[in-house]
C-alpha cells in the first residue's frame, strides 16, 4: 500500500515523509477522528522484524509520553499495525503519532552560517528548559545533539526525539544499555564513550557541545572515525572558544568548559544550575585569561595532549628497533629530562589517587537514599524513617501516575546524604484538574483559544444549522461551563453553519399562508408577490419561489401567488335540440 494512502489503525493517515532518523521514518500526517495535522514516526522496515528494536520503540513513546512541556514535542499515541510485504508475509509497523512542529531544525541554523551569541545563548537556554523538565520527571534524553531540537517559526525551542531516554531512577538494564550504544559520537559524553553508566549530567555536556558547536561553527572534537572522535571526548582538553572566535565573551568559555568536563561530578549539579549560570553570562562580569586557564586546568589537568605526545615519544624511543645510539650512553639533558617526566607522572598519579573518590564506601554518619518511587507515601515514609532520615511530602499533579503514589524523590534514591536530612517526596495527586470555560457563543477560533488557555483540547466538531447564529459561532459543547475535568481532555464542539435550508413549497403542497409561517420559524424575511395572470385558489397556493435551498441566515426570500378572477367562460352545446320531430 502506498505510504499516501495508508491509514493506521483507522485513525491516521499517512502522507508526505518529512525525515528519516537512525531507526524510524517521520511522515506527515492527519488524524482523522480528531481533525487535526499530526506527525508520525514509523519503525524502519528491517528493524520492525527485531523484537528488541521493537521494544525499543515502545520504551520511546512511553518516556516521551510522559513529558508534557512547551520545550519537548508532545507525544498523543503510539500503536503498531500490519501490513503484508510483496512476499504475502505480514510485517508489523509500530508507530508513535507526535505533535506537528513547524520550523526548523538547529543543525539547519548552525550550517547557513555563525549564530549571533544571544540567539545561541536563547537556543540552548530552550534546550536546558527541556533537559530541566525530563530529568524532574526522571528521563535521560541521551542524544541531545542539533539534529533533534527544532525551532519553530515563533522562535520556541523544541527538543524531540526521546528515542534512547531512560527512567533515571531504574538502575537495572534496559534495552538500550544491553544493545550497541547509541548517540552521536560528535555529541557523545566520556562515560557513554566508555559505555558507563550514565545520568542527567551525560545530557548536560552533550548540551555543552551544542553550545560549543553554536560559538564556534565547529564541534570541540573532530576526527576522521567515530572512534577517534570519542576518544577525544574521553582523553582530550577541549580549546576555549574565544580562541577560535575572538568575538565570544570569556564568560561563556567558563561555561563550556564546566559542561564539557570530563568527570560528572565537575559538571552542573542540574539542568537548573547550568542554565541560571549561561543567562547571567549576558550581564555578568567577564573572567580573565588567567582565570579561564586555571579552571582549564582544574578541569582537564595543565596540559594532558602535551603529557600523551611526550608517553608516545618515550614508547617509541624504546621500541623501535630502527633507532640507533650515535653514542656510548645516553646525553646527562635526556637522562635528567626522563627523571622530570616520570617525576610528574608520579605526582600525577599520586593526586588522581589520593582525590579519586570512594565509589562504595558509606561514611558511619551518611545515608544512602533509599528507591521509593512507586510506593505509597506511607510506606516511603516508613522506608525513610528506617534509613534516618525525614520525608517530607509535596502533592503533584501526574496523568500517569496514580493518586497517592510517589513519584520521584529529591535527593534521588542511591544518592548519599547526611543522616537526617530531609528528602522531598513527590506524591501524585492524580490528573491536573480544570475549569471548562464559556464556550457557547464564541467563534470557533475564539472557543479554540479558549479551551487552550484553560489546558483542554478541542475533540471533534460537528455543524449544525440554527436560524439566529451567525457561521462557526458555537452553539453547544460535550461538557458544561463551570465543570471540573482532567487538563488535556477532549471537547467537542458544535458549530453553526450559518445558514438554513429552505424547501420547495410549490412542490411539497404548501398553501401560501403554510409556506409563510414555515420561512418565520426559519427567521427568513418574505414577500409575497401577486400573479394576476393566474387563476386564485381557496386557500391561496404558492406559484413559484426565489431562492430555493441552502441560504444564509435572515435572507429575503419571494413567494409568488395567483390572484386573478375565476374564468367565467364555460364550454355550451353545439347545435339544436335534437329531440323535436323534423318538418314538424
Amino acid at each position: 500500500m502506498a505510504a499516501e494512502s495508508r491509514v493506521l489503525s483507522g485513525r491516521y493517515r499517512v502522507d508526505e515523509p518529512i525525515g528519516h532518523g537512525g531507526m524510524a521514518s517521520v511522515f506527515r500526517g492527519y488524524d482523522l477522528t480528531l481533525g487535526r495535522p499530526v506527525a508520525i514516526k514509523i519503525l524502519d522496515a528491517e528493524l520492525s522484524r527485531d523484537n528488541a528494536f521493537r521494544t525499543r520503540f515502545r520504551l520511546e513513546a512511553q518516556a516521551a509520553s510522559r513529558m508534557s512541556s512547551p520545550a519537548i514535542v508532545r507525544v498523543y499515541d503510539a500503536g503498531e499495525d500490519a501490513e503484508v510485504d510483496d512476499s504475502g508475509t505480514t510485517r508489523p509497523i509500530p508507530f508513535i503519532i507526535m505533535e506537528l512542529v513547524h520550523g526548523r531544525l538547529l543543525k539547519d541554523i548552525i550550517a547557513e552560517g555563525p549564530v549571533p551569541i544571544p540567539d545561541a545563548v536563547r537556543y540552548v537556554d530552550g534546550i536546558l528548559e527541556a533537559l530541566e523538565y525530563s530529568h524532574r520527571a526522571g528521563v535521560v534524553h541521551r542524544d541531545i545533539k542539533p539534529g533533534n531540537v527544532m525551532v519553530t517559526d515563533a522562535g520556541q525551542v523544541k527538543v524531540m526525539d526521546f528515542g534512547i531516554a531512560r527512567a533515571v531512577s531504574d538502575s537495572s538494564s534496559t534495552v538500550a544499555e544491553t544493545t550497541t550504544i547509541l548517540g552521536t559520537a560528535a555529541y557523545f559524553s566520556p562515560e557513554q564513550a566508555k559505555g558507563d553508566v550514565v545520568d542527567a549530567r551525560t545530557d548536560l555536556y552533550s548540551t555543552g557541545v551544542v553550545l560549543y558547536e553554536l560559538l564556534t561553527g565547529r564541534q570541540p572534537f573532530r576526527g576522521d572515525t567515530p572512534v577517534a572522535v570519542a576518544y577525544q571526548h574521553v582523553s582530550e582538553a577541549p580549546i576555549p572558544p574565544s580562541e577560535i572566535v575572538e568575538t565570544v565573551p570569556r564568560a561563556l568559555d567558563a561555561v563550556v568548559l564546566r559542561a564539557l568536563a570530563k568527570d560528572p561530578f565537575q559538571r552542573f549539579p542540574d539542568a537548573a544550575a547550568f542554565r541560571e549560570t549561561l543567562d547571567a553570562t549576558v550581564d555578568g562580569k567577564e573572567p580573565s585569561r588567567r582565570q579561564v586557564d586555571t579552571l582549564s586546568n582544574t578541569l582537564y589537568g595543565p596540559d594532558p595532549r602535551q603529557a600523551a605526545d611526550t608517553a608516545r615519544a618515550l614508547r617509541q624511543l624504546s621500541t623501535d628497533p630502527t633507532m640507533k645510539r650515535t653514542q656510548a650512553g645516553p646525553p646527562a639533558a635526556w637522562i635528567w629530562g626522563g627523571v622530570a617526566v616520570l617525576a610528574v607522572l608520579l605526582i600525577s598519579v599520586l593526586v588522581w589517587v589520593f582525590t579519586l573518590r570512594p565509589l562504595n564506601i558509606v561514611p558511619s554518619g551518611s545515608r544512602i537514599v533509599p528507591a521509593v518511587v512507586g510506593m505509597s507515601y506511607e510506606n516511603a515514609e516508613q522506608a525513610l524513617n528506617e534509613e534516618d532520615l525525614v520525608a517530607k511530602r509535596v502533592d503533584t499533579p501526574s496523568e500517569t501516575v496514580d493518586d497517592g503514589t510517589v513519584i520521584r524523590s529529591d535527593p534521588d534514591a542511591g544518592i548519599s546524604v547526611q543522616k537526617d536530612t530531609t528528602v522531598t517526596v513527590y506524591v501524585s495527586s492524580g490528573p491536573e484538574m480544570t475549569t471548562v470555560p464559556t464556550l457557547e457563543g464564541l467563534s470557533r477560533s475564539d472557543a479554540e483559544q479558549a479551551l487552550d488557555d484553560a489546558g483542554l483540547t478541542l475533540g471533534q466538531v460537528r455543524s449544525e444549522q440554527d436560524p439566529d447564529t451567525e457561521k462557526d459561532v458555537v452553539l453547544s459543547a460535550s461538557v458544561s461551563k463551570g465543570d471540573k475535568v482532567s487538563k488535556g481532555t477532549a471537547v467537542d464542539l458544535v458549530v453553526a453553519t450559518g445558514t438554513v435550508t429552505v424547501i420547495n413549497f410549490d412542490q411539497e403542497g404548501y398553501t401560501l399562508d403554510a409556506a409563510k409561517s414555515a420561512l418565520a420559524e426559519l427567521k427568513l424575511n418574505v414577500t409575497v408577490d401577486d400573479d394576476p395572470n393566474c387563476a386564485a385558489t381557496d386557500p391561496r397556493a404558492v406559484k413559484t419561489q426565489n431562492p430555493i435551498g441552502e441560504v444564509p441566515i435572515h435572507s429575503d426570500v419571494t413567494l409568488v401567488s395567483c390572484s386573478g378572477g375565476a374564468n367565467t367562460d364555460q364550454p355550451g352545446d353545439v347545435g339544436g335540440d335534437d329531440s323535436g320531430d323534423d318538418g314538424q
